[in-house]
């Protein structure tokens, strides 16, 4: 079976997915350029608009891990028209906010929703062949920079016009067709695990472990490094993740089996989604947006300007680079793609680093980021922890990873927040600032350039499934 038959008469499933996850999606890219126009409306400071970010990518996290291991045990369409009723709550609290508390509020329950991506490639995985899933999970990725670009160029031009509350309207908008779409056309997959108690007591110290360590990072240079409150959240998050190992041993139905993270095809892969979120993303949703709208030490383009230039080019060649990567993924190897696409990204960030205040080098290092950004690793990252997870635990290392795209965004932002934050003056940001958060994220690219390397290699019966014609339908073996 041809992955171009495997997919006939899937058109509609595909496009509800689509639409579903792009509910989730235009929060991030269509926000980015209206991201001060945020902090000018609600009278808030950039390491508050840093935070709602880091909360955000947060939420993503968790919600990702404990929804995917909940498909496991209740289904996965159940839990996907959880997220969109979950994704438009949080749209709502945001176009109604007024103030920064509630509208963190709402994209706290935002970042939830991003456990879509995850219950996509897992229905998919589970429904298509190999080279069928290989092309639809390019086509779901290409959707996880964005609308072709059109959705950074509208999200500058909202901002620039009747503010930042339109982009949540239009992501209501579209979460409610996918909502529609998803509840009509998603087929029920069967549960790949039976019901069991799940494991709450985890799901609380994870949540509490991230928060912790993630938002006393965003929070460092705005309290002080050595004040209570910093070390308070620092020290209570890595005492919560300390006790979530722990506590995962002895589990009956732990959240993450601590043998699959042990294993080379999993930890590797996981530094290497939070490492390349952490740099990349970083920089592209908080640094180079308010860089290139700073009119003292910056650019001093305006909000259209600057997506047109810096995020438009980076998911226009995403969405054509990004199905492309998913057909070659299952004939090379995913593993590969990774690989290549980890060095690559290295080198180009090294050159937009360097030549920050070159507009025009910056849009070319920019646009490559799509091919090895937007198509290589968010596509390469996804297709391998789906085709690698355990077969009876299908939910494991997927949901896990796509926790890792949540907290390696969060953590991006924190940090290049918290550089922001530590080299501005009386007059705002410093352009010492703006550097020193390019440099964290190169750094963060160079540890994931290792950790990709690596990533176990594929045995060589796993290659010969990943050649087959016949769909990955997982069943649980008890």
């Amino acid at each position: 079976m041809s992955a171009t038959s495997d997919l006939k008469g899937r058109g509609p499933m595909l496009l509800a997915m689509v639409l579903a996850v792009l509910g989730y999606q235009i929060n991030a890219t269509m926000l980015s350029p209206a991201l001060p126009d945020v902090i000018e409306r609600l009278g808030t400071t950039t390491a508050a608009a840093g935070l709602s970010q880091t909360l955000f990518f947060l939420m993503a996290a968790i919600g990702q891990v404990t929804l995917a291991r909940l498909s496991d045990q209740r289904g996965r369409k159940p839990m996907m028209i959880v997220c969109a009723f979950v994704l438009i709550a949080g749209n709502l609290l945001c176009v109604f906010a007024p103030n920064i508390e509630v509208f963190i509020a709402g994209r706290i329950l935002q970042g939830i929703s991003a456990a879509m991506f995850t219950l996509a490639f897992l229905t998919l995985n589970q429904l298509l062949t190999p080279a069928g899933f290989g092309k639809a999970a390019g086509i779901i990725t290409a959707v996880n920079g964005g609308l072709a670009g059109v959705d950074a160029i509208a999200g500058g031009q909202i901002a620039d016009t009747i503010g930042f509350r339109g982009v949540f309207v239009c992501s209501t908008l579209i979460a409610v067709a996918g909502l529609i779409g998803v509840r009509r056309y998603v087929p029920d997959v069967p549960p790949t695990a039976a019901d069991g108690r799940f494991d709450s007591r985890g799901i609380v110290a994870l949540a509490l472990g991230l928060t912790g360590v993630l938002v006393g990072l965003a929070q460092g240079a705005a309290w002080g490094w050595t004040s209570v409150l910093t070390l308070g959240f620092l020290l209570g998050g890595l005492a919560s993740l300390v006790f979530f190992v722990v506590s995962q041993k002895s589990a009956a139905n732990p959240v993450i089996h601590i043998e699959v993270l042990a294993s080379r095809r999993a930890w590797p892969l996981l530094l290497t989604t939070v490492c390349t979120l952490g740099g990349a993303f970083g920089a592209i949703a908080l640094t180079i947006p308010l860089f290139s709208q700073d009119g003292r030490v910056g650019l001093g383009l305006s909000a259209v300007t600057a997506a047109v230039l810096f995020l438009t080019p980076i998911q226009l060649i995403g969405v054509i680079s990004a199905p492309l990567t998913g057909r070659l993924g299952p004939k090379i190897g995913w593993r590969k793609i990774v690989v290549t696409g980890a060095i690559a990204n290295f080198a180009i960030f090294l050159l937009a680093t360097f030549f920050l205040h070159n507009e025009w080098i910056l849009v070319a290092a920019l646009a490559a980021l799509g091919v090895t950004y937007g198509g290589f690793m968010l596509t390469g990252l996804n297709g391998l922890a789906v085709t690698t997870a355990p077969k009876d635990k299908p939910g494991s290392l997927s949901g896990l990873n796509g926790a890792c795209f949540g907290i390696g965004a969060s953590l991006g932002i924190a940090l290049a927040s918290a550089m922001i934050t530590a080299g501005s003056d009386a007059g705002g940001p410093t352009e010492a600032g703006y550097q020193h958060a390019m440099y964290t994220a190169l750094a963060l690219l160079g540890v994931g350039v290792v950790t990709a390397l690596l990533i176990q290699r594929p045995d060589p019966a796993d290659a010969a499934d990943a050649d087959s014609d016949e769909p990955q339908l997982v069943l649980a073996h008890h």
